[in-house]
């Protein structure tokens, strides 16, 4: 079934709104000006301004350079399905999920949130066999986090906790890392403030 060119044309137009509202997202999240992002990426205020409205569409090496300076992955801003209407902004089906990762990399993530506006995001986080964050991270944000399967360790501020399915954590601003010792993946049903993707 091939779709109207007024279709096809409204869907792009839905997307390209999603991914102006994602780097505008990240920059705020980032505590960053339009004229420090400008700098950074060598571009002028003003086409900066207009990407974040819509109104401009970043190239491949623009998303490249924006998913570099955000330490995001390129693929958060390929994975736009234009949801219906009445749904942007408030529901995303299950088929429909961005996917942040890769399996080679042991830690695969699926926006479970609309996007990447608001107060917080909720990622549904899946940790291979044997997955481990080695060095300890730390980031400006709250976090929480639900074992839906598996079993997961986390070290909050130098204290390991062994966590099973039903078990969950929350921290702020702490140092911490992760791994997975168990024979299955383990999913974690995670929740930043502020945004971090």
């Amino acid at each position: 079934m091939r779709l109207s060119s007024t279709t096809a044309r409204s869907e792009q137009d839905n997307g390209d709104r999603l991914l102006a509202g994602d780097i505008r997202a990240l920059r705020k999240a980032r505590g960053l000006t339009l004229a420090e992002i400008a700098l950074k990426l060598g571009r002028s205020v003003g086409w900066v301004s207009q990407v974040e409205r819509g109104l401009s569409v970043p190239s491949l090496g623009d998303l490249r350079a924006f998913a570099s300076l955000f330490d995001v992955p390129i693929s958060l801003f390929f994975s736009h399905d234009a949801p219906v209407e009445q749904e942007r902004g408030v529901v995303v089906r299950a088929g429909s999920r961005r996917s942040l990762g890769t399996s080679e990399s042991g830690l695969v993530e699926e926006l479970l949130s609309p996007d990447l506006g608001g107060s917080f995001e909720m990622l549904r986080s899946v940790f291979a066999p044997g997955a481990e964050l080695e060095t300890e991270t730390r980031r400006p944000t709250e976090e929480a986090g639900y074992v839906a399967s598996g079993t997961f360790e986390i070290e909050i501020d130098g204290v390991w906790h062994r966590l099973g399915e039903g078990d969950s954590f929350r921290f702020e601003g702490k140092p911490f890392r992760w791994r997975n010792p168990g024979a299955e993946p383990a999913v974690v049903i995670w929740v930043v403030s502020p945004p971090v993707y």
